[in-house]
């Protein structure tokens, strides 16, 4: 599952990673979630979209993606990180994941309509620490050939390399919207060892 993520960089580096002339205006956020309007790449340009395919489907499966949605044209989604929750002892922690070597990931989406859903996947070895469940990052020199249709992305998540970090509760509440969402924070001695 991916819930919120973060994109704020700026444009003229979104369009070098993607191979974009350029790309439309977009609001920088510490905090998208769900029904947003977001930043999408699809054949060779850039485009806004709604995230929820159809206003219903938020995430897929990449398991199921092929024969559920083999008609639904795909996407990218610049992305700077993204947030995931690890629950302990009853308390739900979120953590900020982003890419150790290049300044933005760019996730697997289907499209449709103006509506866009992220793809989800099988965690790697630093996502697995924390859920069971994570966004399908396509990588840089992958980029054409996912959008192009290439099924062998689907397969076991690429080992892309990320770091993580705890963040504070306040990127619960959707409307929060800052640079210190994304700000490390200390846990207590022993949580979430």
């Amino acid at each position: 599952m991916c819930g919120r993520y973060a994109l704020h960089a700026n444009p003229d580096v979104v369009a070098l990673q993607f191979g974009l002339e350029s790309v439309p205006e977009f609001r920088r956020s510490y905090n998208i979630a769900p029904a947003a309007e977001i930043l999408v790449v699809r054949n060779g340009s850039a485009a806004r979209a709604r995230w929820g395919l159809r206003g219903r489907f938020v995430n897929l499966r990449a398991e199921t993606v092929a024969s559920k949605f083999r008609s639904s044209p795909r996407c990218l989604v610049p992305v700077s990180g993204f947030y995931e929750w690890r629950m302990e002892g009853g308390r739900k922690q979120p953590w900020y994941f982003f890419s150790e070597h290049e300044p933005l990931f760019g996730f697997a989406a289907l499209w449709e309509r103006d509506t866009c859903s992220l793809i989800t996947t099988e965690p790697n070895a630093v996502m697995r620490k924390i859920h069971d469940r994570m966004p399908l990052i396509v990588p840089r020199g992958s980029y054409a050939a996912w959008l192009a249709g290439d099924e062998n992305i689907l397969g076991k998540p690429p080992e892309i390399a990320m770091l993580a970090h705890p963040v504070s509760v306040a990127v619960n509440q959707a409307a929060n919207d800052s640079p210190r969402l994304i700000e490390p924070v200390e846990l207590a001695p022993g949580l979430f060892d």
